[in-house]
């Protein structure tokens, strides 16, 4: 029987898909990595419990003892794993730039997790380097696994990830290309990769506001390369003692707004639901797309799920709020059609009134206004119903059959939340711009918008 004994068994292995539609520009063959399906939905699994094995094997780890690490989540996940499976405690300590999942996973893991600033310097007191070092002689009975700096970090791919890749691709891969981060996936898979072949290509995917790009190119420590990112589980404000530059060819960096949308896009065209560094991985794949030819094989490590990502990447206001999204407002359809002031009516008019200016202005909703102010509305469509119950209501004024007003929205506000407020019983919004003037938008114009 093939029953595996713990869960820990089941890391490793993970399949290599040919990416179709995102690459499809490319001339030659693209593969994914796809590493979240490791247990921990990501390839930080495999470093994660060799850092344990090696801790343990040279006696820093031991029985009942607590494991300390700073991590943006997918690390602490594979501990937590680790911990569970061999009886240890976890604290973690990462930072408020992650996305609040990873965090709430890590806690439903068992772990206790603290968090800290993002925008503060590596050395400074209240960095989470600093926090986990500190806790880390502060606990009793615990070690700080320390993935940046703890080179069983890159041994960990060196063993599995590499072999697996030269296995799948029967040796013929010509390029890797990967996120660096803490350089243990670049750097390990690399190492044996070139030592199988020394011709293979290997492109690193770097974030705007990390150091290691200009590290690689000049050798410089520069700190004025550092500013905030989005972009999360890879980049670095230091460099990690895992990196061996030397195994690394080229260095490219890709934009917060870049990664984010390729990212939706893997999921949408390939049916990969990754994490933001594997959207980064492939649009810096295609910045290099010029040094590709027919005959190569290129393989692209996708590092974790997406579903740790629902609430930021994946979450259309947190795209728009970012200006990652070309996002149409209510005012942009106002811009966008013919200039004709708003056609409103009072209350007292006659219903037949209503009807002559829906056939005249070649319209379907009215707003019904009383001193300045919207009161409720009549549309086409409760109009007919009611005139075909009953012929004699035309001659009888509004007020007696007024439907609700039209929601009012801001006049910057986006269309996907004006077409969730339209719906078969409110056929219209309604917006005042700068001056006080209403104006109004339906579903026609809300198709019309989407279409163009």
């Amino acid at each position: 029987m093939d029953i595996k004994n713990n869960i820990l068994e089941t890391i490793g292995n993970t399949p290599l898909i040919r990416l179709n539609r995102i690459t499809r520009e490319l001339p030659c063959t693209v593969a994914a990595k796809v590493d979240y399906f490791n247990p921990g939905n990501s390839i930080k699994d495999r470093m994660a419990i060799k850092m344990i094995e090696v801790a343990e094997a040279e006696g820093h780890l031991k029985p009942g003892g607590t494991i300390i690490e700073g991590t943006s989540g997918n690390t602490g996940m594979g501990l937590a794993l680790g911990a569970i499976v061999k009886g240890y405690k976890c604290i973690f300590v990462t930072t408020d730039k992650q996305s609040k999942e990873k965090a709430d996973v890590l806690k439903a893991m068992g772990a206790e997790v603290i968090v800290c600033p993002t925008n503060v310097e590596p050395e400074d007191p209240q960095s989470y380097y600093s926090v986990a070092a500190r806790l880390a002689k502060e606990t009793p009975n615990a070690y700080h696994m320390n993935q940046y700096d703890n080179l069983a970090n890159r041994l960990a791919h060196y063993e599995t990830t590499g072999p697996e890749i030269w296995k799948q691709t029967e040796g013929k891969i010509t390029h890797l290309v990967c996120t660096a981060g803490t350089g243990g996936t670049i750097t390990g898979t690399a190492q044996y990769l070139k030592e199988q072949n020394p011709n293979i290509k290997v492109w690193a995917v770097d974030a705007y506001g990390s150091l290691l790009t200009k590290y690689f190119h000049t050798g410089e420590v520069d700190m004025n390369e550092v500013y905030p990112y989005f972009s999360e589980g890879f980049g670095e404000d230091f460099v990690p003692k895992n990196y061996d530059m030397r195994v690394i060819d080229a260095f490219t960096q890709v934009t917060d707004k870049d990664g984010a949308i390729m990212a939706r896009k893997l999921a949408k065209e390939e049916g990969l639901f990754c994490g933001y560094s594997a959207g980064s991985c492939i649009k810096g794949l295609l910045q290099l797309k010029d040094s590709l030819t027919k005959d190569d094989l290129v393989v692209c490590i996708f590092h974790d799920h997406g579903s740790r990502y629902v609430a930021k990447i994946y979450n259309d206001q947190w795209m728009m709020e970012r200006g990652f999204m070309e996002v149409k407002t209510f005012k942009d359809i106002i811009s966008s059609r013919s200039n004709r002031p708003l056609v409103t009516i009072q209350q007292t008019a006659p219903v037949s009134e209503a009807v002559e200016l829906m056939r005249k202005y070649d319209i379907e909703h009215i707003p019904v206004m009383e001193n300045g102010s919207v009161i409720g509305a009549v549309s086409e469509g409760g109009l007919f119903q009611k005139i075909f119950s009953d012929p004699n209501i035309k001659n009888e004024s509004l007020q007696h059959i007024l439907e609700p007003s039209y929601p009012i929205v801001a006049f910057d506000t986006p269309v996907e939340r004006i077409g969730s407020l339209i719906s078969k019983a409110n056929g219209a919004v309604l917006a005042q711009d700068e001056a006080g003037n209403y104006h109004i938008v339906t579903k026609y114009d809300i198709v019309q918008s989407i279409a163009k």
